[in-house]
């Protein structure tokens, strides 16, 4: 079996995708080394079986943009001499580097200069990224230095990994090779994800029609947009409840909300996020969940978690139109809204609920449409392009 270094700021285990590819490689019989940030508290180095976690005292937060590419630099020196380090001692077979950033991908320098396959995994276009993340255009001289450093992160790259067409479609745009870069979508991990794993009964007896959000709590993942279409149907709908389980910056300007609406009744936040068991307990007493994802630039190109989450629980959901929800799902299989329209929420919302025989439909739907997506058909994508990477770096150090 082969030895796979995985490289990522952020600190593991955290990030459900990251989890799940490094236990397909460890699934696989492959032994891994993943060298990421650290948090307060976690242990600079971890063994568990054929996994090896190396934490550098560097973790993604956040700050203005000076402060950011402080954070990048000093973590891709640190990672690209200890990557460097542990090849010489024991040679991996194939380096991935996860963004953000994309220049993490020279941490692999020695490994590749030495024989070794280099992937990049881009889960974000980082252009797009820079453009929303700072209010920039598409087209200021900043974005357009980002899109080359795009480029030339590809290109040293042995293979790119993304999650859906559109993202692929926009990096050939670009000018990077289309046959270098492969989808493994990010669908939700059915292990994990299981409605037979939840604790709660779906079988309310209370009368109320329950939504839930999950996830972190920013503005541009739009759970203000859910919290102003309840207050919308305060009147309309008594019966509606809306759970919150996460946490962000966005949460005192939800509470804000709330209480300006005097719908405290009606919309409950968990303490920050919850543990794993009580997000299945939730979700299971959804009669339906919400992805309200506002579009920009970035977010037209990329697909939420929480959808497939949804998916994967059997649950129906409230989705916002963007040009990747729409390349993959329609409205067999959604109930879609305008991205960012609290009144147009408010009416997918009125209309789900009136309609259990169409919510039983676009469940069964949208599991048969998802088919191909699931974790189980990804994971076998993702293990066959390390495998024929892997076989590639031993002929080469063979040769």
């Amino acid at each position: 079996m082969a030895r796979v270094c995985l490289i990522r700021l952020k600190p593991y285990p955290e990030d459900a995708r990251f989890i799940k590819e490094v236990d397909a490689l460890i699934g696989a019989g492959h032994e891994v080394d993943v060298i990421c940030g650290r948090r307060a508290g976690q242990p600079a180095t971890e063994r568990r079986g054929s996994l090896t976690v190396h934490r550098l005292p560097i973790a993604a937060s956040r700050g203005n943009p000076l402060r950011y590419v402080a954070q990048y630099a000093a973590f891709l020196a640190a990672a690209t001499i200890l990557v460097a380090r542990l090849h010489l001692r024991r040679a991996f077979d194939v380096v991935q580097a996860n963004s953000l950033p994309d220049v993490l991908v020279f941490a692999a320098l020695v490994p590749k200069l030495l024989g070794a396959r280099v992937v990049l995994q881009l889960l974000e276009c980082m252009p797009e990224f820079m453009s929303l993340k700072y209010g920039l255009s598409l087209r200021h001289p900043i974005v357009g230095a980002v899109a080359l450093v795009e480029r030339a992160c590809i290109a040293f790259a042995d293979r790119v990994i993304t999650c859906n067409d559109l993202m692929r479609e926009r990096f050939a745009e670009r000018g990077a090779p289309v046959e270098k870069i492969h989808v493994v979508m990010l669908s939700s991990d059915e292990s994990l994800f299981d409605p037979e794993r939840a604790r709660a009964s779906t079988a309310k007896t209370d009368g109320t029609f329950l939504v839930t959000y999950h996830g972190t709590l920013e503005e541009s993942l739009g759970a203000d947009t859910l919290v102003r279409a309840a207050a919308l149907l305060r009147d309309e709908m008594p019966e509606l409840r809306v759970r919150v389980f996460g946490d962000g910056t966005l949460r005192d300007e939800l509470l804000r909300i709330v209480n300006d609406a005097g719908i405290e009744d009606r919309v409950t936040f968990s303490e920050g996020f919850v543990p794993l068991a009580e997000l299945l307990d939730g979700l299971a007493a959804a009669d339906a969940g919400a992805v309200p994802t506002k579009s920009n630039a970035m977010r037209e190109l990329t697909h939420s978690t929480k959808m497939f989450d949804l998916i994967a629980m059997r649950k129906p959901a409230i989705v916002a139109r963007t040009a990747a929800v729409e390349a993959y799902f329609d409205e067999s299989c959604l109930q879609l809204f305008t991205s960012d329209d609290p009144a147009d929420l408010a009416r997918a919302i009125r209309e789900l609920a009136a309609d259990p025989e169409r919510r039983a439909r676009m469940v069964r739907r949208a599991a048969d449409v998802s088919e191909p997506y699931r974790w189980v058909h990804q994971r076998a994508r993702y293990l066959a392009l390390v495998d024929d990477l892997a076989t590639r770096a031993e002929r080469a150090v063979a040769a």
